[in-house]
Order: structure tokens, then C-alpha cells, then sequence
């Protein structure tokens, strides 16, 4: 019984809205288009016009670099990482003496080590 008023609740609230296929009252995306009524322009598919002031190109423009450009930024951008890596492995203390110099008694144990007496 319950699961057939909850089924007439969503047919009636959810299905039978009349907006819904006008995307929630806002229209169309990009608003009413117009027939044209005179010849288009070569280059008029290259062009998005919006309806603003300024229409924007469909395809983006790069300006690719050549091989030898990227390999120069390439090699560059690595020898940062190369020259930080090389300048932390100068200054890595714990690396050249890993243990704490000991200290002993009787003058470092001078004697005992075979030292003179």
C-alpha cells in the first residue's frame, strides 16, 4: 500500500513536470539561432558567435617550439634538480661522520690504545 502512494507521488512530482525539458525554465544554451540570409564567410565554422561583442575562434592556436627549444628546457629544468641534489649531497654531515665523536678518559686513552706512557 505504501509503495503504491509513493510511486503516484513520484509519477505526479517528478515526471510530470512541464519544465524540465526547457533545462529548469532557462532556455537553451546558447539562445535562439538565426537562418541566415545572405552567403556566410569563408572562415564562418572557425568562429564561435555567442551573441556577444566578442566571438571567439573554435580552435585554439598554439605556438609549438621546436625539438632542440624543448631539449635545451628540458636539459635545463633537470640540471636544477641535478645541482640541488648534488649541493645537498655536499652538505650532508650525517653522511661523512654517521656516528658522534666518542670521548674517553685518561687522554683518549692513550695508553691503553698502545700509546707511550
Amino acid at each position: 500500500m505504501a509503495v503504491r502512494s509513493l510511486a503516484g507521488a513520484f509519477r505526479r512530482n517528478v515526471i510530470g513536470r512541464p519544465y524540465m525539458p526547457l533545462r529548469s525554465g532557462m532556455g537553451l544554451p546558447v539562445g535562439p539561432q538565426q537562418v541566415p540570409n545572405e552567403p556566410l564567410l569563408e572562415d564562418a565554422e572557425t568562429v564561435w558567435d555567442d551573441g556577444s561583442r566578442h566571438p571567439e575562434f573554435c580552435l585554439d592556436t598554439h605556438d609549438y617550439i621546436g625539438k632542440w627549444e624543448a631539449l635545451a628546457w628540458l636539459c635545463g629544468g633537470l640540471s636544477i634538480y641535478g645541482l640541488v641534489g648534488f649541493l645537498a649531497y655536499l652538505n650532508d654531515k650525517p653522511n661523512k661522520m654517521p656516528y658522534a665523536p666518542k670521548e674517553f678518559p685518561y687522554d683518549n686513552l692513550r695508553v691503553e690504545l698502545g700509546g707511550e706512557p
